[in-house]
């Protein structure tokens, strides 16, 4: 064995193990075991959220960007989120998630474009989920391998980035934000523009 070939299998070996070792592939939820604030998905996935992503490519190079509309319920440790995607390349699609708790932190999750059940841990403030995704006939009918974390951030919106890849080889990634959608407020003051709230109790003159 040549000196060269020795050199470039080394070279192979270090690429693997970086992409395996030091990469997003290689974080485990025990790496956040001890972080906070805790991730309680009844709570955190819970109402409406809005929701803003980029997606990239193979080439790392941005190739679409979302946004989306999504409302969890809960009833009990069973719960649904359902998703209403825009794209900026004008597609709408929609996703309901049903989620179920488990034991020992874990839940499963399914959809309609899921193969079989989804797998996810919750661990201090973040949740991995893997799955199994079919994409939209227009889109390549492709099935992909989805590893799914969301890190909850301080102020409560969830930092969400997902890696999807075809035969080991990553194809696309996902960076979205999560945050709840604000509280709707009432358009009239009491007592501002003429319109005040305790002339519906006075008695008429």
């Amino acid at each position: 064995m040549t000196v060269v070939t020795i050199l470039l299998l080394a070279t192979l070996v270090l690429i693997i193990a970086q992409r395996r070792f030091l990469s997003f592939r290689s974080q485990a939820p025990t790496d956040y075991a001890a972080t906070g604030p805790a991730f309680i998905m009844k709570e955190n996935l819970n109402g409406e959220i809005l929701s803003e992503g980029l997606i990239y490519g193979p080439n790392g190079k941005m190739s679409n960007s979302f946004v989306a509309r999504m409302v969890g319920e809960w009833d009990g440790n069973t719960g649904t989120l359902a998703e209403y995607f825009t794209y900026s390349n004008g597609k709408k699609m929609t996703r309901k998630w049903y989620l179920t708790l488990g034991t020992g932190n874990t839940f499963t999750a399914t959809a309609d474009d899921i193969v079989g059940e989804g797998h996810g841990t919750i661990s201090g403030s973040t949740v991995k989920l893997t799955y199994r995704i079919i994409l939209p006939k227009d889109a390549g009918g492709h099935t992909l391998d989805v590893t799914d974390w969301m890190y909850l951030t301080a102020n409560g919106v969830v930092m969400n980035r997902s890696e999807m890849r075809k035969f080991g080889l990553k194809v696309a990634e996902l960076v979205a934000t999560m945050r709840p959608a604000p509280e709707v407020k009432s358009a009239h003051v009491s007592g501002s523009n003429g319109y005040d709230a305790t002339a519906e109790t006075r008695t008429l003159q």
